[in-house]
């Protein structure tokens, strides 16, 4: 027996088919059932990745009683909130603005026309962890609903009055040099200079926050800045939080010190922690940050790209109801049993791997994390460096593939565009660095591939197979396409970002107030999605708005046309004056602003003759860091597509050639790799040569 959901595209709602209960999809049906019955609706918005959501799949929506009552009382609606993120963010504020409790699962309680009267987060079935019990709260829940409907109305009306002044997030002001200090100067009140990165338990990695603050360091030589972004990139990259063995990262830490990861890994948080240390790589000359980006492309690769284009959207982290990322942990016995004696010896010191480990529900269990450094087991051990590092590499290697042996967690192969967009970006910026054709050959042809299947590639869907296209999905394609065209020098690329972009403003803008809209005026009005969201927040992936003004800026500066220029200060103005309090939540707007406040540098490959000498010299431009970079490569000719302080310096000169412009003052050409290495030192890092 399978219930509504058997047919669903997501995964999430699949692995809820075989339940009990007579689930709807998000759907106008759904909520025309509950009208017609006069039923209040029980809204479930989970995830695949998301362990109590499955806990409480478990424990109460797979229970015989339970099912019953519900589809005798209720109608039943469950959500995935990677499908639906639209859904997910309206009953997100509406719940945390009633009960101060917001996260997966959400559980809502909802009038028959999708209206919040009550909700929380995760319901144990029978009252436990100070928690009520979810069948008691079902009881009340109807009770009140039959007998108090006038309170149930005035309640849901008030959670709808809050919702509204909640959700736009727009408050207009000025821009100002001031904007980018006194939000450095928030993110630093909140950063912890023992661990590094921000707050304390449970920690979140904040890699947008790390870049702005490593472009604050780039733009002013602020030592603390500087400080901050590198603490926080070597704490994350040698913590557990960072699979050691695998490549990539876990979603956040339990704990302060980046032990103890919840260990799902998101495509999203993958694809900004690669942006984080392909910078920070440039910013530092560091090259263990390299690895770690290696690392990250390693596991793209491995777990979540298609071969024919695409990434999935998740992995997940546990294989059962009482697994706490087994697969991803190991007692001692099990790496002795992988391991020679003296691969163990070093492998054990380097990962702290002892008999007692660090996970609650079973101590035995270690958490991989750089414990002790090559260097200090090498002096205590008596090895020379050398062999130490191969004993640890071969460690590593057969740890990998006894791992690989076990149950893995589930792969969600959801291609979303929003996220498709931000891998596609980040792999884009981080193939020069890498000596790996891979990330560009895959994102590009990923590229092709959702060009391909979209039903309109200027106004793109949230998934392949339908699903309303969001704000999100049209500003972080648009990102990703300025990065192909840069990556690339096809004009193809840039063309299509902003037909996209012209069609995102005419679909997505607040014509009024400014700034964007995050589903287009089109988007149905069932339940809370008539409520108007203009985001400006990073939680959890860059705010749509932000990206919108950063892709508008940096189309400014690539191809000089005002409307740009003109939609980037409207955009910033739109947010301004609240903008600097968001402080570690506001990054993508931050960076933003910074086009809009500070020079940027525009780079010139002019290809004229010596192929090999602009290829040279293009991989030299997309390996350097000044921030606020773009980079342009161009056939002798096409004067056109330059900015006109170098077009002013063309004359009569020939050869394949490179400029570098910062602001209005442009330097003059130059025709060898080892000079440009060297001009483009001296305004932002670069690796490479």
């Amino acid at each position: 027996m399978t219930n509504r959901l058997a047919e669903a595209s997501s995964a999430y709602l699949r692995s809820a088919a075989h339940q009990p209960i007579h689930w709807y999809p998000w759907s106008d049906a759904a909520f025309a059932a509950a009208q017609a019955a006069d039923r209040p609706v029980l809204l479930d918005i989970g995830a695949v990745w998301c362990h109590w959501c499955h806990v409480m799949d478990g424990e109460s929506y797979e229970d015989p009683a339970i099912a019953t009552f519900l589809n005798d009382n209720f109608v039943c609606i469950k959500v995935d909130r990677d499908e639906r993120p639209d859904v997910d963010v309206r009953y997100q504020r509406a719940v945390q603005a009633m009960s101060g409790q917001g996260g997966w699962p959400l559980t809502g309680f909802l009038t028959p026309t999708g209206q919040v009267f009550y909700g929380g987060t995760y319901f144990p079935p029978d009252g436990k962890y100070g928690r009520p019990g979810f069948r008691s709260v079902l009881d009340q829940v109807l009770n009140v609903f039959r007998t108090q409907r006038d309170r149930v109305e005035q309640q849901a009306g008030t959670v709808r009055r809050i919702l509204s002044e909640q959700l736009d997030e727009g408050a207009a002001g000025a821009l100002s040099p001031a904007l980018l200090a006194t939000a450095a100067e928030q993110m630093a009140l909140r950063f912890d200079f023992q661990n590094g990165g921000f707050g304390g338990a449970p920690k979140f990695p904040h890699p947008g926050a790390v870049r702005f603050l490593l472009e604050r360091a780039q733009d002013t030589g602020n030592a603390d800045h500087r400080a901050m972004a590198e603490q926080t990139l070597l704490a994350m990259a040698r913590g557990g939080m960072h699979d050691q063995i695998g490549g990539g990262f876990h979603r956040y830490s339990v704990d302060a010190r980046w032990i103890v990861p919840h260990f799902e890994k998101m495509a999203y948080d993958n694809a900004e922690l690669l942006r984080a240390y392909v910078e920070g790589a440039i910013a530092f000359g560091e090259a263990e940050y390299l690895t770690v980006a290696a690392g990250i492309v390693r596991w793209i690769r491995e777990v979540l790209a298609d071969p024919e284009g695409g990434y999935g959207a998740s992995q997940d982290a546990d294989v059962g109801l009482h697994d706490d990322g087994d697969y991803f942990t190991w007692t001692a016995e099990e790496a002795a049993g992988v391991l020679t004696p003296e691969e163990f010896a070093v492998a054990s010191a380097h990962y702290d791997i002892g008999t007692a480990g660090d996970m609650h529900h079973d101590p035995s269990r270690n958490v991989l994390f750089i414990a002790e450094s090559v260097e200090a087991i090498s002096q205590r051990l008596g090895l020379d460096l050398a062999t130490t590092d191969r004993r640890l590499e071969d460690a590593r290697r057969k740890l990998l593939a006894a791992r690989e042996l076990r149950e893995a967690p589930f792969v969600d192969r959801s291609r979303y565009t929003s996220w498709n967009a931000m891998l596609i970006g980040a792999l884009l910026r981080a193939a020069p660095l890498l000596n790996d054709p891979w990330p560009l050959e895959h994102a590009l042809r990923t590229l092709h591939r959702i060009r391909r299947e979209q039903p309109d590639p200027n106004a793109l869907m949230h998934a392949p197979n339908g699903g309303g296209g969001l704000l999100e999905d049209q500003v972080q394609f648009a990102l990703a396409l300025i990065e192909a065209y840069e990556a690339t020098g096809d004009l193809q690329w840039l063309s299509w970002c902003e037909t996209l972009l012209d069609r995102t403003w005419e679909l997505y803008e607040d014509g009024a107030a400014g700034g964007l809209f995050d589903t287009s005026g089109g988007a149905s009005a069932t339940g809370l999605l008539s409520a108007r969201v203009k985001p400006v927040q990073d939680t959890p992936t860059p705010s749509p708005n932000g990206v919108a003004a950063l892709v508008a800026a940096r189309l400014a500066e690539l191809t000089g046309a005002a409307r740009w220029r003109e939609r980037r200060d409207r955009q910033l103005q739109a947010f301004a004056a609240g903008a600097p309090e968001l402080g570690i939540f506001g990054a993508a707007y931050l960076l933003a602003a910074s086009w809009a406040l500070l020079p940027a540098s525009h780079v010139v490959i002019i290809e004229d003759g010596d192929t090999a000498l602009a290829n040279a010299l293009h991989i030299a431009a997309l390996q350097c860091g000044p921030p606020r970079r773009v980079v342009q490569r161009v056939r002798a000719g096409d004067d056109a597509l330059l900015p006109a302080a170098v077009r002013g310096m063309l004359g009569a000169a020939r050869g394949t050639r490179a400029y570098l412009c910062v602001g209005a003052s442009c330097r003059p050409p130059v025709q060898s790799v080892e000079a440009w290495r060297g001009m483009l030192g001296e305004v932002g890092g670069a690796v490479g040569g």
